[in-house]
């Protein structure tokens, strides 16, 4: 006869499976989705870095500088948003600048010195996107670690 423990410890048994099968699912999804993400990114990183270039040199920022190159590295390292979930493409860029007449910039020698940045993108629904987002002086590594609390490394 059965007992109310063993019955219990059947249910419970039978819950902790199924929370690992879906949890199983759920992982699947998850690394199916980062692989549409990378593919994409690859397929349209002309147009992405384009864009952040466009994004990018129309921001303003730094002031008193206009944006004369962006190179991009080929390596891209790819990391989650750890409140909203979105991923997100990190890629090292070497940015070169001159002074805008009158931005105050004019006299300063560093402006020439080309700078290490890093461009970011974000993977919104289904698409790539960019705002022209740059994090100066770090690299997509030292990007991650930087913003530790918000960003997840994805493998």
């Amino acid at each position: 006869m059965w007992s109310l423990g063993w019955l219990v410890a059947l249910l419970a048994g039978g819950a902790l499976a199924m929370a690992g099968a879906v949890h199983q699912i759920l992982l699947v999804r998850r690394r199916a989705r980062l692989e549409r993400a990378r593919e994409e990114f690859h397929r349209r990183r002309e147009w992405l870095e384009a864009h952040f270039w466009k994004q990018a040199a129309a921001s303003g920022r730094p002031r008193g500088l206009a944006w004369v190159e962006c190179e991009f590295a080929d390596e891209v390292s790819f990391a989650r948003d750890r409140i909203q979930g979105h991923l997100h493409a990190l890629v090292a860029v070497t940015i070169s600048f001159e002074a805008v007449a009158g931005g105050g910039m004019e006299d300063v020698p560093a402006v020439k010195d080309q700078r290490a940045a890093t461009a970011v993108f974000r993977y919104v629904g289904h698409q790539w996107q960019t705002e022209g987002r740059t994090v100066f002086n770090l690299n997509p590594a030292e990007t991650i670690r930087h913003f530790r609390h918000e960003l997840e490394v994805v493998e």
